[in-house]
């Protein structure tokens, strides 16, 4: 009787065993984790770092020669907003920021000036 006892103890300590490293592997596969490649640590899962820009600035010298600038420097702050960068110069220059050059208005034009 023990032994039989001690053998249906073993069985369910390494079935508790077996879920608990099953378990353990599914949920690195799908969470965010950490990978070392080489000499830099890279994570998983997260959006890159955007550098803060300072909208109002930039789309005050993106506007500053239009014929309407309020309406200028909303779309701009705008674009700015969610981009993270103003192209150059107060026209034309969109190939640096291609974000910005996507964004459209529901009529399908251009949002950012």
């Amino acid at each position: 009787m023990k032994k039989l006892f001690s053998i249906f103890i073993m069985a369910i300590l390494l079935l508790q065993a077996f879920v608990e490293a099953s378990s353990s592997l599914s949920d690195a596969a799908n969470s965010p984790t950490k990978m070392d490649q080489g000499n830099a640590v890279v994570a998983l899962n997260k959006k890159p770092h955007l550098p803060k820009i300072n909208c109002n600035q930039a789309c005050s010298k993106r506007c500053k020669k239009a014929s309407k600038k309020k309406r200028c420097k909303r779309a701009c702050k705008a674009c700015c907003i969610r981009c993270h960068c103003v192209p150059p110069g107060t026209y034309g220059h969109k190939s640096v920021c291609p974000c910005y050059a996507r964004l459209r208005t529901h009529g399908n034009k251009l949002k950012c000036p």
